[in-house]
């Protein structure tokens, strides 16, 4: 029986922040050279937080299903 999500340890509340700060976002711009020193600090573009990957079992699922469409059309 697993226990449940609001009842787990102390550090669950703890994970990955899905928004930056203003200055993290200034430093990420201008990491990726998007934003220069003399720019304002006022309006902002968008920044990613983080990207998904794809799985490797997504990635070995989608490889069985092209096989099973090639090996259907060739009979």
């Amino acid at each position: 029986m697993s226990i449940h999500p609001s009842l787990r340890g102390i550090n669950t509340l703890v994970g990955e922040r899905s928004v930056f700060t203003r200055r993290e976002r200034i430093e990420k711009l201008m990491r990726d050279g998007k934003m220069k020193d003399e720019a304002s600090a006022y309006g902002l573009p968008k920044v990613r937080t983080r990207f998904k990957l794809k799985s490797k079992r997504a990635a070995v699922k989608k490889e069985e299903k092209e096989t099973k469409k090639g090996g259907k059309k060739g009979k």
